[in-house]
């Protein structure tokens, strides 16, 4: 289980349950501990995302969430400054024990809200245009409250913006052309074992992101 305000943190590099990451590689990206801007209290945790592959800057928890289930739900809130672009990027990576490790990963591209698979790139909702018109995107300059459940013994997600699911972010296990037969592709359930927020970009797209609130449980959490 993990339930942080980021309050415990007492100077600007993140320290106790939590720490700062690179996945692959890092450049210029940052990780920091902000009391500037927070959704509660005084503190929150800062990216500066810098575009290009080797500009991986995350904030990784420390716990193990291997056990977390049979479904494990995730709430953050998050505030971010520029669009999502039309290229790649994530901000959510999770350790995917049945990948091999390889990431379950949350950010967007064509400029809305999607779920991608770094094992086989496989994306959620597929990146057609009728695939995306079912997601959304991130509103930039206020806190949204990002909300996702992953099934452990099947390959299912769910995905909510607020208290609003996204359509498109939604796997039922019944294949969807344009939508989520792609990622059906792997019957393979996935199991998360850790959770990093942040940004990684695979082309263009700087951006500066706060998350605050994050809690992982085996039951629905709500913002």
């Amino acid at each position: 289980m993990v339930c942080s305000g980021f309050e415990d943190q007492t100077g600007t590099t993140p320290s106790g349950g939590w720490t700062v990451a690179a996945p692959d590689c890092s450049g210029t990206g940052t990780v920091s501990v902000d009391t500037s801007v927070a959704h509660s209290g005084t503190r929150s945790v800062r990216v500066d995302g810098k575009a290009g592959y080797c500009n991986h800057a995350f904030l990784a928890s420390t716990a193990n969430l291997s056990a977390v289930g049979p479904v494990m739900y995730v709430r953050l809130w998050v505030r971010h400054t520029t669009a999502l672009p039309s290229g790649h990027v994530a901000f959510v990576s999770m350790p995917d024990s049945s990948q091999g490790g390889k990431a379950l990963r949350i950010g967007g591209q064509n400029g809305a809200l999607q779920w991608n698979r770094e094992s086989d790139d496989a994306t959620l909702p597929a990146q057609s245009p009728a695939g995306v018109a079912l997601s959304t995107p991130l509103p930039t300059g206020s806190w949204q409250c990002l909300r996702f459940a992953v099934d452990t013994t099947k390959p299912a997600l769910d995905t909510w913006l607020g208290d609003t699911q996204v359509p498109g972010l939604h796997v039922d296990g019944v294949p969807t052309q344009d939508v989520d037969q792609q990622w059906l592709s792997s019957t393979t359930p996935p199991r998360p074992t850790a959770l990093r927020l942040g940004w990684e970009s695979y082309s263009t797209g700087d951006d500066t992101l706060w998350f605050d609130d994050v809690a992982v449980g085996s039951s629905p959490i709500g913002c």
